[in-house]
């Protein structure tokens, strides 16, 4: 499937990582998303019924992100696609990239980053 849905960086402040410090004092963490489905309805009909709303895609990305605690921003992005592909059933296939801009690493870094790419079942990969 070519069409997709692209939601780009996220901002969400949140405690998510190993270290004791990261729980207590939270960073900031961003989420992009990029679900693939039909939009040729949509496109046809202009109607936002035949598509899947950013809006309600970023809605599941940050409430997960604020509301649940990870250790691990690979389980933050499993448990976002997971949702993504649990509550639309035209999304075909979803990749979540979380990105950790203040990582606590012994290095001047950007930040570090985790991608995930999940499919719906029984779908072609």
């Amino acid at each position: 499937m070519s069409d997709r849905i692209l939601v780009h960086r996220i901002a969400v402040f949140a405690y998510h990582g190993v270290l004791p410090e990261e729980a207590r004092l939270g960073q900031r963490f961003y989420v992009s998303l990029d679900c693939s489905l039909d939009l040729s309805q949509a496109g046809a009909s202009d109607d936002v019924m035949q598509t899947v709303s950013y809006a309600d895609l970023t809605e599941i990305a940050v409430a997960i992100a604020s509301n649940r605690r990870f250790a691990l921003i690979e389980a933050l992005a499993e448990a976002i696609a997971s949702e993504i592909l649990a509550r639309f059933a035209v999304i075909e296939r979803v990749s979540i990239r979380v990105d950790k801009p203040s990582a606590p690493v012994a290095a001047v870094i950007d930040g570090v980053s985790v991608e995930i790419t999940r499919y719906r079942a029984g779908e072609a990969r």
